[in-house]
């Protein structure tokens, strides 16, 4: 699972191969959880607020190059990082 970016301890990562809608996976500590790329809404899991929140205003920010990185997954194609969010 390629990591994309990382910051205040979540870690953004998106798999090769994954199923449809196109999404991301968000990682803090423990906890996970899956995100749309076109609305940021919740697919499944659960990270606590604060750092749902941050996932969700990173993705804002960031959601042209996570649709083209899920393009490139889709291809098998290496994927660039995505500046963290400061």
């Amino acid at each position: 699972m390629p990591e994309l970016s990382r910051f205040f301890g979540i870690v953004i990562a998106m798999y090769y191969n994954d199923h449809d809608p196109p999404h991301f996976h968000a990682r803090y500590g423990s906890r996970k959880a899956t995100f749309a790329i076109d609305d940021l809404r919740l697919l499944d899991g659960d990270i606590g607020p604060r750092a749902h929140g941050l996932v969700v205003e990173w993705g804002r920010l960031h959601k042209e190059e996570l649709a083209e990185a899920w393009e490139l997954s889709r291809e098998h194609k290496p994927l660039a990082a995505i500046p963290p969010l400061e």
